[in-house]
């Protein structure tokens, strides 16, 4: 009785070259209400003087998998040899809550465009971080002091303020 009433969230690593093939078994197996949610960070990085922006999967090459069916351990059997997946992580049933947790503060954190904004990371004072877009690309600065907008920072000998919301740096 309470099973039934369990979504059922996976965790997949999968081959970052046959991720399309990939959510084609996995669609083709289980049917079109599978869902697959991978949370994306958009990063600038200078290239050759020019800072080009890059998609970066905030989990690597993992991903959650949704669907009614993974909770029956014949449908994971069935879907064990699809092109592109690796395994399924272990512990993902027990761990159903921790799980919705997750995406829920994801997708809460996400742009219009879909990519998690900064405020998807707790900040905290005197903890290090890297700068992922902007001017400072890939530079590690400190966090003073947290004010409503702006946050006070030290980068090597420099102290200054920057606003939060045009930059996206991430915890080191």
């Amino acid at each position: 009785q309470e099973e039934a009433r369990i979504r059922m969230w996976t965790i997949i690593k999968f081959d970052k070259k046959n991720l399309s093939l990939l959510k084609c078994d996995l669609k083709k197996k289980l049917g079109n209400d599978t869902k697959i949610y991978i949370p994306k960070l958009k990063i600038q990085k200078y290239k050759n003087n020019k800072l080009v922006n890059k998609e970066v999967n905030l989990l690597g090459d993992y991903l959650f998998c949704f669907h009614e069916d993974l909770k029956l351990n014949n449908s994971l059997n069935n879907l064990k040899f699809s092109r592109g997946l690796k395994y399924f992580l272990e512990g993902f049933k027990e761990s159903q809550k921790e799980i919705e947790l997750f995406i829920s503060k994801c997708k809460k954190s996400e742009n219009k465009d879909g990519f998690l904004s900064r405020n998807f990371f707790d900040l905290d004072v005197s903890k290090k971080y890297k700068f992922s877009s902007g001017p400072f690309a890939d530079k590690i600065f400190k966090i003073i002091k947290l004010q409503k907008s702006r946050i006070k920072i030290l980068m090597g000998n420099l102290k200054t303020t920057i606003k939060e919301e045009e930059f996206l740096f991430t915890p080191i």
